[in-house]
């Protein structure tokens, strides 16, 4: 559940050709772990604030454990640019805290992954394990087929590859959503966990399902309850 919740809070210096266009949301979901009687809630939003930074925030509880991820970007013409990224996960399993600063002028990644020192280079291309996300929601949107992100993740760089299955229909508590499927690639001799995730296609691609299946057949679900795209309330068919 852990993994799951990771990969949904679990995009940024690549370009977009709707970064314009970007819409501020908010959707809360239920998280479900399917072998055991567990469940859990999440909530994710995206706000634009004073300063005209936006604010990518993700926050989930199951049981006692609790995960709190957080980033800040701004839009520099076409492109997004990470700035900040806080992560705190707490209760169940281990501990982990991160804190990460982007600093575009020195052209360096600085600061600590459960304590560790992190410096890395920073390059056009690189990200935030949250911020990724909203570009692979938007790089859906533009009609990519596949894509690729270089990832600030554990204190290193890490390439994150998906691809589009197509269109499909997905039954939330907030109707029956138009959705684009899409499927995180791995190397099958490296990894056997299965990611599916489904963008909203009326809903400024809006994350709307998550799927993972973990290496020892493990499956978890994240599903929208409900949300808001630019004050909109969400509604299917």
């Amino acid at each position: 559940m852990r993994r799951a919740l990771l990969f949904a809070c679990a995009l940024l210096a690549l370009p977009l050709a709707q970064a314009a266009d970007l819409q501020p949301f908010s959707a809360s979901y239920t998280a479900d772990w399917k072998q055991l009687p567990m469940s859990g809630t999440a909530e994710r939003s995206l706000t634009k604030e004073a300063n005209g930074t936006w604010k990518l925030s993700f926050k989930a509880s199951m049981m006692i454990a609790s995960l709190t991820e957080e980033s800040t970007l701004t839009l520099d013409k076409d492109t997004l640019l990470p700035q900040s990224y806080h992560f705190e996960r707490g209760g169940l399993g281990k501990a982990k805290k991160a804190d990460l600063d982007f600093d575009w002028n020195t052209k360096m990644v600085t600061g600590t992954d459960r304590g560790d020192p992190v410096k890395l280079p920073l390059n056009r291309g690189m990200v935030d394990k949250s911020t990724y996300q909203l570009a692979l929601q938007h790089d859906v949107a533009a009609g990519k087929k596949s894509m690729s992100y270089q990832v600030v993740d554990d204190g290193e760089i890490d390439t994150y590859d998906f691809r589009v299955l197509g269109p499909e229909k997905v039954d939330t508590k907030a109707g029956q959503i138009d959705a684009i499927k899409v499927e995180r690639v791995r190397d099958p001799t490296k990894s056997k966990r299965i990611t599916v995730l489904w963008f909203a296609k009326d809903w400024d691609y809006l994350l709307v399902r998550l799927q993972q299946v973990e290496t020892d057949g493990k499956e978890y679900n994240i599903m929208l309850q409900d949300g808001t795209v630019n004050g909109k309330a969400v509604k299917g068919s």
